[in-house]
């Protein structure tokens, strides 16, 4: 039987010691970068009510003719659906056409508004906005939006599109974002859009005919006459928002787990 002395196995105790420190530092490298990943979204344009026009001048570029009152059209991104309000990292539009023609402080003057779907996991939904027309929104616009959570966090949150709001915090009353930052965004299915509920109405930002939702949303147009463009309308382009995602996907942890236990495994056969 061979037979290895303390001091011989001394340096492969000591390699092993630092190799596995290093893995360890590598993991918690890996891990961090994980925690910190960030979903880039696209958005599509669709129309929400009546009759405006989208069309396309140049490319990235999207133009939305709102002429009447009740006209309503949007662009919405799905691509971070699942995060957290609070992990809204940025999501921003830019404005091209010549917004001075507007009355200063105005709905079009600083349009688009923001929207977002929002769903406590247990089956309800709703619509949380600030419309720019909100005095306190106003010092955010610069030539469109690029807004973090933190821009948003105190400022009013209003709830539109649902009439109970007894799962939200204080019956949906005086809130702003930072309450809500722990709601989930979500866009409801095009079926439970179809089922409907109480205080879901037809300026809800779906998809006219087709229902599906966006979990995000830039909306141009309203109910009244306080976002009509007139010619020409409202030419934006650059619309992207990311989220930070706050915890690795468990099967991600059990890959690391694996690759660890694997490492681990092959150190001892070959010490």
């Amino acid at each position: 039987m061979r037979s290895i002395s303390s001091k011989a196995t001394e340096p492969a105790t000591k390699a092993s010691l630092v190799i596995n420190i290093n893995l360890i530092r590598s993991m918690s490298i890996v891990v961090g970068l994980l925690m910190s990943t960030v979903a880039h979204a696209g958005f599509v344009d669709f129309i929400i009510r009546g009759t405006p026009t989208i069309s396309y001048p140049a490319v990235g570029q999207t133009d939305f003719l709102i002429t009447v009152a009740g006209q309503k059209a949007a662009l919405g991104s799905n691509d971070i659906n699942g995060q957290t309000l609070g992990s809204l990292q940025s999501v921003a539009i830019t404005r091209l056409d010549d917004v001075t023609r507007f009355t200063a402080g105005s709905g079009p003057q600083v349009a688009p508004y923001l929207n977002f779907w929002i769903t406590d996991g247990a089956g309800n939904f709703a619509v949380v906005a600030n419309e720019p027309s909100d005095v306190n929104f106003q010092p955010l616009y610069s030539n469109g939006y690029d807004l973090s959570f933190a821009d948003l966090s105190d400022k009013v949150a209003k709830i539109f599109e649902v009439t109970d709001k007894s799962w939200l915090p204080n019956a949906g009353v005086g809130l702003t974002f930072a309450d809500l930052a722990s709601f989930v965004i979500q866009a409801p299915t095009p079926a439970q859009l179809t089922a409907g509920w109480a205080g879901l109405g037809t300026g809800a930002p779906d998809e006219l005919v087709t229902n599906k939702a966006y979990g995000v949303n830039w909306v141009f147009g309203d109910t009244l006459s306080n976002y009509v463009s007139g010619t020409p309308g409202y030419l934006v382009s650059n619309a992207s928002v990311s989220a930070v995602s706050g915890v690795p996907e468990p099967a991600t942890l059990a890959l690391l787990g694996l690759g660890l236990a694997g490492f681990a495994v092959s150190r001892r056969r070959k010490i």
